[in-house]
């Protein structure tokens, strides 16, 4: 008998009248605006302007959301196509099924579109939403538990994960929660990200490479622990293998651009003609005024006493003679 574990919802649907409101959309929503509210605190410290992650990410969004589920429907293409199944659930996103893979790839390329309008750099912008990204994912994970998908080994431990569905070929018991740890692993990624930026000042794409490396070390292994259907190759699953492809290229990108270029952007987004400069960009501007002025007064305060000793001396002058 389990003394404990961790229930599931005995539905992933709330109705709100006529609105149904699905966890798993929920959990998604909520947290892109839990990364667009921290990139956006993090993009005006660096210089940046208010409101400009938000713009992007409105192209990034649903760009990202488009990739995770092609991703998701072609690598799983037997739970769509197969026969018995109903090719209309592959646009059924609400119910689950959303690949990280596709989704920070397609997501990319919104954004590089959204970045190259406003004129500023993709990798300056993508070091700020890093972290906020990781957040999104650990929030987006409990998407999972309210569909009762993606779990792990059956375990007896305190802390597992109750399935009470039978539907398709879920077998009731007790798992891993594998939806909780890799949850909890963004959460600490998340955090690191910003402790190294803080540390190390990573800039041109860096803390997005840390971000996604880690991210990667912890899918390896919490992939590695799933039971449901996946393809297969040389005996891992897929995603093991892109988690440690993506991985390398990460490091191998951190590496590069630590040598190449060293350091953090000094500006990372340009003031239109006319407008005031952000805040943190005005800041430093006034700071630089302000000893400018204060060097040219101590310079004319210079000069005022160099004058009077001249005029002081003639006058001594003057009398002796």
């Amino acid at each position: 008998m389990d003394l404990a574990f961790i229930p599931s919802p005995s539905r992933g649907v709330v109705e709100l009248g006529p609105i149904p409101l699905r966890g798993y959309a929920f959990c998604i929503i909520i947290g892109v605006f839990v990364a667009v509210w921290l990139g956006n605190k993090r993009w005006i410290a660096r210089g940046g302007r208010p409101g400009t992650v938000a713009d992007i990410s409105v192209w990034a969004v649903p760009f990202g959301l488009v990739g995770g589920r092609l991703y998701h429907v072609i690598t799983d293409y037997q739970l769509y196509f197969s026969e018995g199944r109903d090719w209309v659930d592959a646009f059924k996103i609400w119910e689950g099924g959303l690949g990280i893979w596709g989704a920070i790839a397609f997501g990319a390329v919104g954004a590089w579109i959204g970045c190259r309008r406003r004129g500023i750099p993709l990798p300056a912008w993508a070091d700020a939403l890093a972290p906020g990204i990781a957040f999104a994912q650990a929030i987006g994970r409990w998407g999972n538990w309210f569909n009762q998908e993606l779990y792990g080994k059956a375990t007896d431990l305190p802390w597992a994960l109750k399935i009470t569905s039978a539907e398709d070929g879920r077998v009731p018991g007790t798992y891993h929660p594998t939806f909780l740890y890799e949850s909890l692993w963004c959460v600490g990624v998340g955090f690191l990200v910003i402790w190294a930026d803080r540390r190390f000042k990573l800039g041109h794409g860096r803390a997005f490479a840390l971000y996604v490396a880690s991210y990667c070390a912890g899918r390896g292994w919490i992939e590695y622990m799933r039971v449901d259907d996946a393809h297969h190759v040389l005996g891992l699953r897929l995603n093991v293998w892109t988690a440690i492809a993506v991985f390398v290229l990460a490091v191998i990108y951190l590496v590069l651009s630590a040598k190449k270029r060293p350091g953090r952007e000094e500006i990372v987004e340009p003031v239109p003609a006319g407008e005031e400069p952000a805040d943190g960009a005005s800041s430093k501007d006034e700071a630089e005024s302000e000893s400018e002025a204060e060097s040219s007064k101590d310079a004319k305060d210079a000069k005022d006493a160099k004058d009077a000793d001249k005029d002081k001396d003639g006058a001594g002058s003057a009398k002796k003679g």
